[in-house]
């Protein structure tokens, strides 16, 4: 590659943002998720920074900043109620062998507010991930096997949805929130 397509790259990487759209927990919640995650017993490199937990409601990928800004303007015109999340299980993976904190029965609204996200972002001229939605937590990576089992209910009010960059870092990747739709004093789904 020569240093024209080097440079060409950088500076088109540069001008773009890796993105999601999240719900994003209060201190509370990740303090609670934090526990939980040590309590797995598992090496310290394997767990996922406190920090970084979230729920993805849709993975948007590396976009430019014409297009981040159109969803941006499109999401500000999704609402929808405050809504409980209950996570009780410990779920691993086997394929990008990850644990996570499932639940057995995801709340309607938050399924209707993934599907008009999801959505939204499609119409915006982006693809998206075409798996059916899953609601989890990930709580560790590179885990090569582990025992999934049931856990002490871990109870998450969501008050809000976020858009939220992927920043690759010296130290890993860190999640950043760019922006924030609070669900209070809105129209609802």
């Amino acid at each position: 590659m020569d240093s024209y397509t080097v440079a060409l790259n950088f500076k088109q990487k540069s001008e773009s943002s890796r993105l999601f759209l999240a719900l994003w927990p209060d201190d509370v919640t990740r303090a609670r998720l934090s526990d939980l995650s040590l309590s797995l017993r598992l090496k310290t490199s394997q767990l996922v920074s406190p920090h970084n937990f979230h729920v993805t409601l849709v993975f948007i990928g590396r976009v430019n900043k014409a297009s981040e800004l159109l969803i941006k303007q499109r999401v500000t015109d999704i609402s929808s109620r405050s809504f409980t999340l209950i996570f009780n299980r410990i779920s691993y993976w086997h394929k990008p062998k990850v644990i996570c904190l499932t639940t057995l029965m995801a709340d309607p609204h938050l399924m209707a507010l993934a599907e008009k996200l999801n959505n939204t972002v499609i119409e915006c001229g982006v693809q998206t991930d075409t798996r059916p939605f899953n609601p989890h937590i990930t709580l560790a990576r590179h885990v090569s096997t582990f025992d999934e089992h049931d856990c002490e209910p871990l109870v998450w009010k969501a008050e809000s949805f976020c858009l939220v960059e992927s920043c690759s870092e010296i130290n890993g990747v860190n999640y950043k929130v760019r922006d924030r739709w609070s669900f209070e004093n809105r129209n609802f789904l």
